[in-house]
């Protein structure tokens, strides 16, 4: 127990030493603030210890508010500065004064090394600091706190400045009550600066979960567009190619006959219309499906699969592709109960997606439809002889075979396809009919 609290001690400890990431770049705005920031604040501290050398509103007599000193231990004699007139106040070194607000020009690319050079610099002026050197002590202070990547760093540093701030300025006295002195002031902005760069960090995570769940929001409306689109792009195939296959043929036979027998040919032209009332029904069915299932229409469905055709609609399907010429066997076996509705469905365009292949791809073939069904599954096979290719290359581009099996995959089915010894080929697919 001990050793696990230890090593989550040490993680602790590494993770606040450990630098954080670098932010986004300082927008050309923000350096040149700080330039003209830190030029203003360097020439108002030149002015102010130029106009009032030795005489900083830190340091502040409780005589000239009428209260008494308490006695001050003697202090050793000083040796006189060279050059400086006696019994007027030594004015501070300029260097140091440049250097306790200059710096503030770089403070948010660099804030320790300026909060550093900073407090070092008023420090080093000492009881002679004025209320600007006060000031960009302040503005340091912030600076490290809000700006830099150490944070361990940071807060060290500022505690180490509060304490050498309140040992150098020990002997001054305040205008404001004794917990304004620098000490406390650097204090107070430092954990101001800590609370805004809390809240800020909480708004920046609270922006990037926002957007994170407003890309998941649009990966998943794209993702439901493309499988409503890859639906009806199903439902399309599997209604209009096989009637437009059959239309097809049957027109090509009226064409081919029409000189030579005009009652077959009227015979395929009634086909042909059929086979297009066949397609606008199944359209009809098509856009049933489609529709909203709450729209109040009297024909709007409660299932989206219910309007659909199933197998026992299967004759009808079977004559149409008689009447163009392909004779089909037919074995059918059903159990007594009712198949689902999305089941009987699947199962429907299993048989007509591979008549339609045959009809395209073999003319002249003969095709058996095997429908038979056990305990839990229904299967069912569509086997055809091969027939003669004519020479012209049917279309398509097996969008029907992918339908199939993404069709049966919903129900747990599976499909076979491929071609037969005899050259011909079958199509097979097992269904799960039962529900429960």
């Amino acid at each position: 127990m001990e050793t696990e609290y230890l090593r989550g001690w040490r993680r602790q400890v590494r993770f606040a030493l450990r630098p954080e990431a670098k932010g986004a770049p300082l927008s050309r705005r923000s350096v040149y603030f700080d330039v003209l920031l830190a030029v203003l604040l360097t020439v108002v501290a030149l002015v102010v210890a130029a106009r009032y050398p030795g005489d900083g509103p830190v340091r502040v007599s409780r005589v000239e508010y009428g209260v008494p000193m308490p006695p001050s231990p003697p202090s050793p004699p000083r040796p006189p500065v060279p050059g400086a007139d006696v019994g007027q106040p030594a004015s501070p070194p300029w260097v140091l004064v440049v250097l306790s607000a200059l710096p503030l020009a770089v403070r948010r690319r660099f804030p320790l090394s300026v909060f550093a050079v900073v407090l070092g610099a008023a420090l080093g002026i000492g009881d002679n600091a004025s209320w600007i050197t006060v000031l960009t002590c302040v503005i340091g202070t912030y600076s490290a706190v809000m700006y830099s990547r150490y944070r361990a760093g940071a807060m060290t540093g500022l505690v180490v400045a509060a304490v050498l701030a309140g040992v150098v300025f020990r002997s001054t006295d305040p205008v404001l009550p004794g917990w304004s002195s620098p000490g406390v002031v650097l204090l107070v902005a430092g954990v101001l600066a800590g609370v805004v760069r809390f809240g800020q960090r909480r708004l920046a995570a609270s922006r990037d979960r926002f957007a994170a769940l407003e890309r998941a929001h649009e990966e998943a409306t794209r993702r439901a567009v493309e499988e409503e689109r890859a639906r009806i792009a199903a439902e399309l195939h599997d209604v209009v190619t096989h009637n437009v296959s059959v239309m097809v043929i049957q027109a090509g036979a009226a064409r081919k006959v029409m000189d030579v027998a005009p009652e077959r040919s009227k015979e395929a032209l009634l086909a042909v219309e059929a086979g297009g009332r066949a397609a606008m029904a199944e359209l009809r069915h098509v856009m049933g499906l489609l529709a909203a299932p709450d729209t109040g229409r009297p024909d709007s469905p409660a299932d989206g699969l219910e309007p659909q055709p199933g197998l026992g609609q299967l004759d009808a399907l079977i004559d149409r592709v008689r009447a163009a010429g392909t004779p089909v066997g037919v074995a059918v076996s059903l159990p007594a109960e009712p198949l689902p509705p999305g089941v009987d469905l699947t199962a429907y365009r299993v048989v007509q997606e591979a008549l339609t292949n045959t009809l395209k791809h073999a003319p002249g073939a003969e095709a058996v439809v095997t429908v038979g069904w056990s305990d839990d599954l229904l299967e069912i096979e569509v086997r055809d002889t091969g027939g003669v290719r004519d020479g012209v290359p049917a279309d398509g581009n097996g969008r029907g075979l992918i339908g199939l099996r993404e069709r049966l995959g919903v129900y747990g089915g599976e499909l076979t396809a491929g071609p037969t010894l005899a050259g011909g080929f079958r199509i097979r697919a097992e269904l799960p009919w039962r529900t429960a």
